[in-house]
């Protein structure tokens, strides 16, 4: 037992020598590639797709808003199976109007990662170097996880002006 306590303590004991010599950086990867000009050029590019859709979805939206005060002014002088049917014709477009949303959502996202990957790409290139060159042994994501980090560990304006150099 004696003999597993000490082992453990020159373990920790050299751990901690060990995380003396580390240093540490961090990057806000969101605002490192919304600051590049290829990251404007992108969030220009998605925006423009966005608002693209956007406004085709708005118009489906007041057609089926249209639909639908119709329907609600012609119940009373339809009959049962016409009501049924045009019923069943909203509803239909209905379906159409929420699976063409969910679409948009997906094709935007996939836009989105299609236009950041070559971004995340040579920013994480540029972050190993930028790593390598100022000794840092390790470099996180800043994140809702990081509690506490000192100032000169941010490297995000760094990664940066790098990132812009390398074009």
């Amino acid at each position: 037992m004696k003999k597993s306590v000490l082992v453990l303590s020159l373990l920790m004991t050299a751990s901690l020598a060990q995380a003396a010599d580390s240093k540490v950086g961090f990057v806000d990867m969101q605002k490192a590639i919304q600051t590049t000009s290829a990251g404007k050029k992108a969030k220009a590019e998605l925006e423009g797709e966005f608002n693209k859709k956007k406004k085709e979805l708005e118009k489906k939206e007041a057609d089926l808003k249209k639909m639908g005060e119709d329907l609600e002014k012609k119940k009373s002088v339809l009959s049962e199976e016409a009501l049924g049917k045009k019923q069943a014709e909203f509803q239909a477009e209905m379906m159409n109007y929420r699976e063409i949303v969910g679409k948009s959502q997906l094709d935007i996202q996939k836009k989105e990662r299609d236009l950041t990957a070559p971004i995340l790409e040579k920013m994480r290139k540029v972050i190993a170097n930028l790593a390598k060159e100022k000794g840092y042994t390790m470099v996180i994501e800043n994140s809702q996880m990081v509690l506490y980090a000192t100032p000169d560990a941010d490297m995000t304006e760094e990664v940066i002006k790098a990132y812009e150099k390398q074009k």
